[in-house]
């Protein structure tokens, strides 16, 4: 199994999204990218620690590649809106790519040219393509949170 993190706005979302690909093995929604150990939900929406919320996918590469989580990611949210996704605004809303391994920055980097290149976005994309650093599981009133009460996010 292999471990890959996107940001792309609300995490129930995205998490949904994710769970729905086959190969996908698990997943659990969370906080990456900031300063503050074993951040809360109330301090990441303080704007204070710097963290994202973003969803930790478990993955088969044997039978999802990396190249398809990241056409979900490319599709599930507007990654030309800086700090924000829809009425979501904040920098934890930040669409990012936390990359585990040298491969999946290289694999990241060039998606993100292709799809400048296609033309098929009018904006300029801002996703931050960045290192995994500590990834800190959110509280579980949060996890698969479209399967427990569905709907959310305004996607």
């Amino acid at each position: 199994m292999e471990k890959a993190t996107f940001a792309a706005g609300c995490f129930w979302g995205v998490e949904a999204e994710f769970r729905a690909v086959p190969g996908v093995v698990a997943t659990r929604v969370g906080y990456i990218g900031g300063t503050t150990e074993n951040p809360t939900y109330r301090e990441v929406c303080s704007h204070t620690t710097g963290h994202a919320e973003a969803v930790e996918v478990e993955f088969d590469p044997a039978v999802v590649s990396y190249e398809r989580l990241l056409e979900v990611f490319w599709d599930c949210h507007d990654p030309t809106t800086l700090n924000r996704q829809g009425p979501d605004v904040g920098t934890q809303y930040r669409s990012a790519i936390f990359c585990h391994t040298p491969e999946q920055e290289r694999a990241a980097r060039a998606s993100k040219e292709r799809l400048e290149e296609s033309g098929r976005l009018r904006r300029t994309i801002v996703t931050q393509i960045v290192p995994a650093t500590t990834f800190w599981c959110a509280e579980e009133y949060h996890q698969r949170y479209h399967e427990k009460q569905g709907g959310g996010c305004g996607f």
